[in-house]
């Protein structure tokens, strides 16, 4: 979704949750609306599923069209299942993973264990004599502690996990983690199936969380370059802090300095085995693939994985926001608005009718926001409107931004895209603009479904997110049902004073 991908750019964020631009020319869909259904189906058809004895759910999409496959590993944990102190684990997790197992990553585990042991009590003893204030003893640890993780690296086979995968052919190494979720994903040639899924299983079998100070470096910095030095991430972290005052979506996701810094692998260890376990992981395969031979491979690979009880959505209830919220941050930047407002999770009935409301106001050069601000009244370089953030499992925000252009204000910007927000609710929706939204939605839909990539991310996050895949194939009837009153009843009932957070940044002079 090409407002996603802006909105990464433009928060720095969001990484955990970008997609791939949707945007398909009309034409590509126009006439063809009637075809998309039986080629849905057909799609739907082609899909195998089966769970293991310890929960862990495969969904398998057989795709002969090119001999690759797709896979997507989607862990039902993200930023809100962290303990309070604890905020960063599930992101330092996902880092950890890449690390290696007591096969991969390593020349001599057993010797590296025992540095790596002492290393974790070297750790507490210096958070210990931090507290006593005693300088002398922490001079003396740090010493030691240095000495330690230097004799710790000798053993370390950098990027082995990587290597190993970029010299068999595989492409697209990577995960994400978001506010909801941690999703591991790379493409394979066909025939690296089984090396697939010895790979995958090992890495959560037998993990190594090794270099893990290293790593903890390395986090602290992303922090320092996308929040505490960034303009856009000091907003957005004071936008959430706001808008949420009781659910977790108002931490980050990276973490919080002070909690990035004191976690231990232990910290990271205990996690794991909460949420790393059968129930909680589903696997989406697509591609050139055999699934009477994927159910095999998967029991011999995966059938050891623990059985864990899976962890119950949170309880945590948002109160109902009373007044208008707001935010202001300074700094020497380019002044920045944005405007949320809170909306039901995206398993809601209505939860389509927001996505609409976006692409009318943000979808391409002829979306209101972009004719009005940007073309006509050249008050704004940019300005977009998207839905789930900072995710959308639970009650989220829909978010609106805009950045001010040059020698235009930040009050002339807001009342500007309030205006266009306002519209939604005094005038209806034309059907010729409602049609085309919703043919852009379904040449999104249809994009998706036609990537083996893309298809193997939407059925792992269906799957866990609403329960149950199918509910991936009946976006396009809940596409096609929307109407001009549904878009003018939920904004009526959405966009108002009580329910909205503001924030601005605000061009500061250091002189």
């Amino acid at each position: 979704m090409l407002k996603k991908i802006l909105s990464w750019c433009f928060i720095s964020i969001l990484i955990w949750s970008i997609f791939p631009n949707l945007a398909l020319a009309k034409q590509s869909i126009g006439n063809q609306s009637q075809s998309i259904r039986p080629y849905l189906e057909q799609v739907k058809a082609n899909i195998t599923e089966f769970t293991l004895d310890n929960n862990i759910n495969f969904i398998v999409l057989e795709n002969k069209k090119a001999p690759v496959i797709s896979f997507v590993t989607y862990v039902d944990v993200g930023g809100v299942n962290e303990p309070v102190n604890k905020t960063g684990v599930a992101h330092f997790l996902e880092h950890l993973a890449f690390k290696g197992t007591k096969e991969i990553g390593t020349t001599n585990y057993q010797e590296e264990k025992i540095i790596l042991d002492r290393l974790d009590q070297i750790f507490e003893e210096i958070k210990q004599v931090k507290k006593e204030g005693n300088n002398e003893r922490l001079s003396k640890l740090q010493a030691q502690f240095q000495e330690l993780n230097a004799q710790a690296s000798k053993f370390v086979n950098q990027n082995e996990f990587g290597q190993i995968i970029e010299l068999e052919g595989g492409v697209g190494l990577n995960a994400a983690t978001s506010a909801d979720a941690t999703v591991y994903f790379y493409n394979f040639p066909a025939n690296k199936l089984e090396l697939w899924m010895y790979l995958e299983s090992d890495r959560f079998l037998n993990p190594v969380f090794r270099e893990f100070y290293t790593e903890k470096q390395v986090i602290l910095e992303e922090r320092k370059l996308r929040t505490d030095n960034s303009p856009i991430g000091k907003m957005v972290e004071a936008f959430l802090d706001s808008a949420f005052t009781q659910h977790p979506y108002k931490r980050p996701v990276i973490g919080y300095e002070t909690d990035i810094s004191n976690l231990t692998r232990n910290d990271v260890q205990n996690f794991f085995d909460t949420y790393y376990g059968g129930s909680n992981i589903t696997i989406a395969i697509v591609g050139d693939v055999n699934p009477q031979e994927v159910k095999a491979m998967a029991q011999k690979y995966f059938g050891a994985f623990p059985t864990i009880t899976k962890p119950a959505n949170l309880t945590i209830i948002e109160p109902k926001q009373s007044k208008t919220k707001e935010v202001t941050v300074e700094y020497p930047s380019q002044p920045i608005y944005l405007e949320g407002y809170h909306i039901p999770d995206s398993n809601h009935p209505d939860y389509i009718v927001y996505d609409m409301i976006g692409s009318i106001l943000s979808d391409g050069r002829t979306s209101r926001l972009y004719q009005s601000l940007v073309e006509n009244q050249q008050i704004a370089l940019m300005a977009q409107g998207f839905t789930g953030f900072p995710g959308d499992k639970y009650p989220n925000l829909m978010l609106f931004y805009a950045m001010s252009a040059p020698n235009r204000n930040l009050e002339e910007l807001e009342v500007a895209l309030h205006s266009e927000i306002e519209k939604l609710k005094t005038q209806p929706v034309s059907e010729d603009e409602l049609e085309r939204v919703k043919t852009q939605a379904k040449a999104g839909l249809l994009r998706e479904v036609n990537s083996n990539a893309g298809m193997a991310r939407l059925l792992a996050e269906y799957q866990g997110k609403t329960g149950d895949w199918r509910n991936l194939f009946t976006r396009l009837d809940a596409i096609s049902a929307v109407t001009a009153d549904d878009i003018q009843r939920v904004a009526k009932a959405t966009f108002t004073s009580e329910n909205k957070t503001i924030a601005r940044l605000k061009t500061i002079n250091n002189n």
